[in-house]
């Protein structure tokens, strides 16, 4: 059941619809099914301008090179 990106080719409508398989879609605003699917990209993972704190364990040897503990 993929999400699929459309826009309606009667009033030019763009919205996201899940799909199953051979189902029919269409325009959630004036209900016509001519619509063309349009392509997706993937959406950017969210950057934090801080790091992920490290879960290392400070008896432990450092636990990589990124390692809080390393000079």
């Amino acid at each position: 059941m993929p999400l699929y990106e459309y826009t309606c080719s009667k009033c030019s409508h763009e919205f996201e619809a899940l799909v199953f398989n051979g189902e029919r879609v269409e325009c959630p605003q004036c209900k016509a099914e001519r619509v063309e699917r349009r392509l997706s990209l993937p959406a950017r993972p969210k950057t934090e301008s801080s790091p992920l704190p490290l879960a290392c364990d400070p008896k432990a040897p450092p636990c990589g090179p990124g390692c809080c503990r390393l000079p």
